[in-house]
């Protein structure tokens, strides 16, 4: 496996120290699609991982395949024209903004991530797009993040806009503040606006998708890359007054999937819900 390019560190400023010895979720994600921005401590835990959920492969192709579908009903039928991607991660196959700027070449996207190498990696593919922006921010502090100069004067809050939360709540570890983030971010934005949203979901069921998500969260505990799945309720409860686009809150593989099944599904499948609502 060939390294990462470093070439573009120089464009980050070296607020935060760059750590390749310890895993990191977007670096993590990227092995798992098969990209080429990860490091050995990324490879090791990918490793780890695929040996007790062989499925986490597919899975994380599954929700990217989940992501685009959703990015094309908004900027084609919905009409939103502004992307805000909240701890987006690594850029990868088919980014926000190239699926929504091929729909609508003039839509805005922002990328909102505190990691330092996404940060990197991201204004470096970037430096020729002026319709696209990388705010290196934390999404769980919104007032300081909104106060961004890569994100408030790129943002227009008296149009809809489209927040992205996709497989990020979950590593929030406290309720309350979690409910406190999602929110947050919905207050700024105005009516017609989107929240699309995935987390980890522990169906507490006794079945093989609720052994294995408890045995994930286990193993993975006081490491950069901990989760807290939540049941259906909880993850209901971020979409508190929102209106659902059908099918509403389910498995990313059965929202509108684009044909039939061709490949076969794990419990890992089973272990994540997703959905998009309308704020009214």
């Amino acid at each position: 496996m060939p390294s990462a390019d470093r070439s573009s560190w120089d464009t980050v400023p070296r607020l935060t120290p760059l750590d390749f010895e310890r895993p990191n979720m977007a670096r993590l994600t990227d092995a798992l699609l098969g990209g080429r921005d990860h490091y050995a401590s990324d490879r090791a835990v990918m490793d780890q991982l695929l040996r007790i959920a062989p499925g986490a492969r597919q899975l994380a192709r599954d929700h990217r395949d989940w992501i685009i579908r959703v990015l094309r009903l908004l900027v084609g039928e919905r009409k939103i024209d502004q992307f805000v991607d909240l701890g987006s991660g690594m850029p990868t196959v088919d980014n926000t903004h190239q699926v929504v700027q091929r729909y609508n070449p003039e839509a805005q996207v922002i990328y909102v991530d505190n990691d330092p190498v996404v940060q990197a990696h991201g204004r470096a593919i970037l430096e020729e797009n002026d319709r696209t922006h990388v705010a290196g921010c934390d999404f769980t502090e919104p007032e300081k993040a909104l106060e961004h100069p890569e994100l408030r004067p790129h943002l227009d809050l008296s149009r809809p806009v489209a927040l992205m939360m996709c497989s990020v709540v979950h590593h929030i570890h406290d309720d309350t503040r979690a409910a406190e983030v999602v929110q947050a971010w919905l207050d700024v934005v105005p009516s017609g606006s989107y929240l699309m949203l995935s987390h980890q979901y522990d169906p507490a069921d006794q079945s093989e998708a609720s052994t294995l998500v408890r045995t994930l969260e286990k193993m993975f505990a006081d490491t950069p890359i901990s989760t807290t799945p939540r049941t259906r309720e909880q993850i209901q409860g971020f979409f508190r007054d929102l209106e659902y686009v059908p099918p509403g809150l389910t498995h990313p593989h059965d929202w509108w999937p684009s044909g039939p099944r061709m490949l076969p599904l794990s419990a890992l499948n089973f272990a994540m819900l997703g959905a998009v609502a309308r704020k009214p």
